[in-house]
């Protein structure tokens, strides 16, 4: 019988055990980056920043954020005194469904009051209102409407701060997003900050 040599078995335990772990984390590191999330992904929920600017009173802009639409409507005087004439036609004229942050539950449902930020999907079903910003009658509204957003799929109306109307078929407000103000012509989308 053969003497067996001690070191050398070492040497090949050890090596063999070294070369098996590289191997592991050779395997296990490609594995684990697949889980994080994709460049694409890190940008889609990632804060949005918009020049507020550019927005002339009375009209709205449009920008995606987490790939939801999100609605910003320069209010004019006549549009934020018409708020306070509905509040009994409001399902939740009160906000007492958490719609909105702390911050934003107040009568206008916004830091500034002429600027309202809105996640522009309908809380009934998940379609896109369409803006109904002119009092008046405008195509297929009232006289009596001072503006807002219309829900057509299903007849759903919110005034112009995204306060749901009694008997629509959608049960809250619409949602106000995180936001906050950088600047007085910057607004940050999707973080509450520390500014205005």
């Amino acid at each position: 019988m053969a003497e067996v040599d001690q070191k050398r078995r070492r040497f090949l335990i050890a090596a063999t055990s070294v070369m098996g772990g590289v191997a592991g984390a050779a395997v296990a590191v490609p594995f684990i980056a697949s889980m994080l999330p994709s460049e694409r992904a890190r940008a889609a929920g990632a804060p949005v920043e918009v020049d507020v600017s550019k927005i002339e009173p009375g009209a709205m802009i449009t920008v995606e954020w987490r790939g939801k639409p999100v609605w910003i409507i320069h209010r004019t005087k006549e549009m934020l005194a018409g708020l306070t004439e509905l509040e009994d036609k409001l399902s939740d004229p009160k906000l007492d469904v958490p719609q909105q942050p702390e911050y934003a539950k107040n009568a206008t449902r916004s830091r500034k009051p002429e600027l309202m930020v809105l996640v522009g999907i309908c809380t009934h079903l998940g379609c896109s209102p369409t803006p109904k910003l002119k009092a008046g009658s405008e195509e297929g509204m009232t006289a009596d409407w001072l503006g807002g957003f219309f829900c057509p799929c299903h007849g759903s109306k919110f005034d112009l701060a995204g306060r749901v109307f009694q008997g629509s078929p959608a049960p809250t407000n619409l949602e106000v997003p995180p936001h906050y103000y950088m600047s007085d012509t910057r607004l940050l989308i999707g973080e509450d900050g520390k500014g205005a």
